[in-house]
């Protein structure tokens, strides 16, 4: 345990001291680590530990940064959504979000390589966009426990400095943060590893906002909007990894991809169903899936008994292509294929 404590320290620290230079994102950097250590429905209430002490020692080193005018409007909408996220993460897979999170990150991908004078530009959203970012903001903040970069975008648009954006984020979020960590508790999401691993974490956010606090002066406010964007697409490059791969192991799925002679498979089991995307050079795109023997009609099921032969297990694949739509039977017996036939 000890060892695991180390290495999350060390993770933290690294987190947080990129998430200052990138203008937040912590969270989700934390996201995929927290989540090989911890049951995924625990990760928000660790991070949320975490994230609460990072944000209370940023206030206490940039607070005259602050620019009331967005919190004043920020925090009242993402309250109550807080309540709704956390609610919800009892009953809602955060695995799909992330995905959703993670795409969405990539999306900003063009920003990286955009002219400097083109992220110079400024947006000036209304009290109402303000309102609404806060709340959508609140609700996934509570049902996955950070969402730091995926709102980077209108931090960096709306034209703050990087001290701007690094004391007004922490303004907007450790209400937020408190009142997820009191939620959760009544939630009864939160145990004795998880006050371990946060209190870890919430270590590592003060030290690393300490030394923050003398490197932020260093970089130029186009270099900071430009390690922002990167660290969006990063995020959610690693989101989708972690995310996806633990969705197919929670349904017993698997991907794969081999190249053959005339061409690439791929093929994906889901639950209890398989498919399979084929390209072949002379037959083009084939989607293949698995079906139960019902399905057939009487006559394709006559096809199929009629060359059945001494094979003690049957498999049926429908397989659509561009022009057509054909089934294969494929016949084996002590799990070993002695034949395959091609039916309409």
């Amino acid at each position: 345990m000890s060892t695991t404590l180390i290495i999350i320290f060390i993770f933290s620290f690294l987190a947080f001291s990129i998430s200052a230079i990138c203008g937040g994102g912590a969270g989700l950097i934390l996201l995929p680590v927290l989540g090989r250590l911890l049951p995924m429905v625990q990760v928000p209430a660790a991070l949320s530990i975490g994230t609460f002490t990072g944000s209370a020692s940023r206030l206490m080193v940039f607070h005259k940064y602050i620019s009331w005018k967005i919190v004043k409007r920020f925090v009242p909408m993402a309250i109550p959504a807080v309540w709704l996220g956390a609610w919800l993460l009892k009953y809602i897979n955060p695995l799909y979000i992330e995905i959703a999170m993670g795409l969405f990150l990539i999306s900003n991908l063009h920003f990286i390589f955009r002219k400097s004078k083109d992220n110079e530009i400024k947006e000036q959203p209304s009290n109402l966009a303000l309102s609404t970012i806060g709340f959508f903001a609140g609700f996934l903040s509570g049902l996955t426990g950070a969402v730091g970069l995926l709102f980077n975008r209108f931090y960096l648009r709306y034209g703050l400095s990087k001290e701007e954006i690094l004391a007004t984020r922490a303004a907007n979020e450790i209400i937020l943060h408190l009142i997820k960590i009191v939620l959760y508790t009544l939630f009864g999401m939160l145990n004795k590893d998880v006050w371990i691993v946060g209190g870890v974490v919430a270590l590592s956010a003060i030290l690393s906002s300490i030394c923050m606090k003398w490197i932020l002066p260093m970089l130029s406010e186009n270099l900071f909007k430009k390690i922002g964007y990167s660290a969006m697409v990063l995020s959610g490059f690693m989101l989708m990894i972690q995310s996806g791969s633990d969705l197919l192991k929670a349904n017993n799925g698997s991907l794969s991809a081999a190249l053959k002679d005339e061409g690439l498979e791929t093929k994906l089991k889901w639950q209890s169903a398989n498919y399979a995307l084929e390209f072949t050079y002379d037959e083009g795109f084939e989607f293949e899936q698995v079906i139960p023997y019902a399905q057939l009609s009487e006559t394709q099921k006559q096809i199929v008994e009629d060359n059945r032969g001494t094979a003690d297990k049957v498999v049926i694949e429908i397989v659509y292509s561009l022009s057509s739509t054909e089934y294969e039977a494929y016949y084996f017996k002590s799990n070993q294929l002695i034949n395959k036939i091609d039916f309409e």
